[in-house]
């Protein structure tokens, strides 16, 4: 009996044991969401949706499987924007009564809809409408090969909920299978496995089997074509872009291996990613499988596909483990960033690196001069409540956060903070987490009750103050160091054959960036003679090129500044030529004039960064 006994107590205690390792991660309250998870929750949605370019609008219907936590009558969805025009209950598609509620700036409506305490389906019926942000449609004209029509989506931050109905919380997530119809001649691709080839029928099947949080929802369908890179990577694009794409990309495989080593084993399967039209606003877009990206980092050269190391990042800080609100950003972004320069060094030295820190600190301090040193906007915990949850989103997360990251580092070690990431990943994976979270992690994890490391790190200083602390880490690069000196000398000894000195992008970048306050139009004219600023060079020389352009009013440059403008959606880069323009009364009449005729480009998300500068 003894034994028996003995062996029911193992048994219960291993059961516990397991019941405590699997126990779900408790969904917090998000300010930005309508939805109620604490009492009834997405699990997994069936997409059976129609992709209409006539009447630009997507229609069909959203099959959520629930659990109905409280056993409560009521389940709230997000929506904005959407035509709801039935709700039905289970796999009998009972009909149930819904109603929307008060709407509130940028989050739309709560959708309320009415269920039995034993419900596990919830079919939603709905068709987006024209003021849908998260969608872009394009005519032929505004593609790559002039052909065809496109649309994609942009989700992040609370945009999902304009084209499908959802609990648009990060700290949310959900698997999904999709049905998408689109015209003959056209590909559907979704942040899912995806199809390689065009099929005769129009209609395409999607699985992702990972759970994932709205904003990672995408789509994206045009006459596209797919070209493998290696056994696990690959592009899509459209016919004219897709061979100077696999070209530019051809070392993607190897940036995916050069993560697996530095933080564990990539676990979504394929890697691939699409090159967009010029509307895109971002970089890129990291949706699981399938990046999203703009056509801008198609240098030519391979000079700008350290964006790549960034999203491909974000398959472990961000769609791996997620930040649970947007208040939380900087653990998607600041672990991205710090994870993109370990790549970039792992691939392309450690002389890159050097520079890429260098540029970064830049960034950092650009941005605080921007926003102000005490402003709460520069803590990496901010508050977004009761704003649009992208106004708190600036190159903090981004750029504090990698600091943080970086000087905890040079803290502990380079072995022992890997060890730390590795295992961060791995015991968060699929999960949705808060600051508080990881800084409970972190103590129990890495400081470890020691507090001579806590008085070094300066984590609460970090993560819950403004500005930046005393122990900032302040970056040298040798190569940078060389550039410095070619500034002081160039005025006096010429720039003829300087390109010869100063030839990658990063290079040209820091020469551009600190070139003399007090430069002449002449001297300005030398340069571009001499590097071809102004009509070559990739996407970010140009753009830095331009700001210096406009600040010394080098008007050479100027067709070329007003084609740059019209020509790209790519947000973060047009804004600060358009907040030079407007410095000035011609620069700010000039401003509005490019800006009629680029607004019809842009992406929604777009228009609503650079129109308020202009009024």
């Amino acid at each position: 009996m003894k034994k028996i006994v003995s062996l029911l107590i193992i048994i219960v205690f291993a059961a516990c044991q397991k019941k405590e390792n699997t126990t779900k991660h408790e969904i917090v309250k998000d300010s930005h969401t309508f939805s109620n998870a604490a009492e009834a929750v997405v699990k997994h949605l069936d997409l059976d949706i129609k992709v209409d370019f006539d009447t630009q609008t997507i229609s069909g219907k959203a099959s959520w499987q629930i659990e109905n936590v409280s056993k409560g009558k009521e389940i709230i969805f997000d929506e904005n924007t959407l035509n709801i025009t039935k709700v039905t209950l289970g796999d009998d598609e009972k009909i149930t009564q819904f109603k929307l509620g008060k709407e509130v700036e940028f989050h739309g409506k709560p959708l309320h809809i009415t269920i039995e305490p034993n419900t596990t389906k919830v079919n939603i019926y709905y068709n987006t409408t024209k003021e849908s942000i998260a969608l872009q449609w394009l005519k032929p004209e505004q593609t790559a090969d002039k052909n065809k029509p496109f649309v994609f989506s942009q989700g992040e931050s609370i945009w999902s909920r304009t084209w499908i109905p959802c609990q648009d919380s990060p700290g949310i997530r959900f698997t999904y299978s999709a049905k998408v119809t689109v015209p003959k001649d056209l590909m559907a691709v979704m942040s899912a496995v995806n199809p390689q080839q065009k099929n005769n029928t129009g209609i395409y099947t999607f699985k992702q089997e990972k759970a994932i949080p709205s904003y990672l929802m995408a789509i994206a369908v045009g006459d596209i074509e797919f070209k493998p890179i290696d056994n696990r990577t690959g592009v899509y694009a459209e016919h004219t872009v897709i061979n100077k794409a696999k070209w530019e990309f051809a070392e993607l495989g190897k940036m995916v291996n050069a993560a697996e080593k530095l933080f564990g084993p990539y676990q979504w399967g394929r890697y691939d990613v699409i090159v967009l039209p010029p509307s895109f606003p971002y970089g890129g877009m990291e949706n699981p499988n399938l990046t999203f990206l703009t056509p801008t980092v198609l240098a030519g050269d391979r000079s700008l596909t350290s964006l790549l190391a960034h999203e491909l990042g974000h398959s472990w800080s961000g769609n791996l483990v997620t930040n649970a609100t947007w208040d939380d950003i900087w653990l998607n972004e600041g672990f991205t960033t710090y994870v993109e320069h370990r790549i970039g060094e792992e691939v392309f030295g450690i002389n890159e690196a050097k520079m890429q820190d260098v540029l970064s600190r830049k960034v950092l301090k650009t941005t605080l001069n921007d926003i102000g040193n005490d402003s709460p906007d520069s803590r990496l915990k901010v508050d977004t409540s009761e704003r649009n949850p992208d106004d708190g989103l600036s190159e903090i997360p981004y750029e504090k956060g990698y600091t943080f990251l970086q000087t905890v580092e040079t803290a502990v070690g380079r072995k022992k903070f890997d060890e730390f990431l590795t295992n961060y990943f791995k015991d968060h994976a699929f999960q949705s987490i808060t600051t508080e979270d990881f800084v409970d992690y972190f103590n129990k994890n890495l400081i470890n009750d020691n507090k001579a490391l806590a008085d070094k790190i300066k984590l609460d200083e970090w993560v819950h103050k403004p500005g930046i602390p005393s122990n900032i880490i302040i970056p040298v690069s040798e190569d940078f160091n060389s550039i410095d000196n070619f500034q002081k000398t160039w005025r006096k000894t010429g720039v003829k054959k300087l390109s010869e000195k100063i030839k990658s992008t990063n290079e040209k970048q820091h020469f551009i960036d600190y070139l003399p306050n007090d430069i002449t139009t002449q001297e300005m004219t030398a340069i571009d003679k001499e590097f071809n600023f102004t009509n070559g060079g990739n996407f970010v020389v140009r753009r830095q090129w331009f700001i210096q352009a406009i600040q010394h009013q080098y008007k050479e440059a100027y067709p070329a500044i007003e084609l740059f403008l019209t020509s790209y959606s790519r947000t973060g880069s047009l804004l600060p030529l358009y907040k030079e323009m407007i410095k000035t009364t011609e620069g700010k009449i000039w401003a509005k004039k490019v800006y009629v005729k680029a607004k019809t480009g842009y992406h929604a998300t777009t228009i609503q960064a650079v129109e308020p500068l202009l009024k």
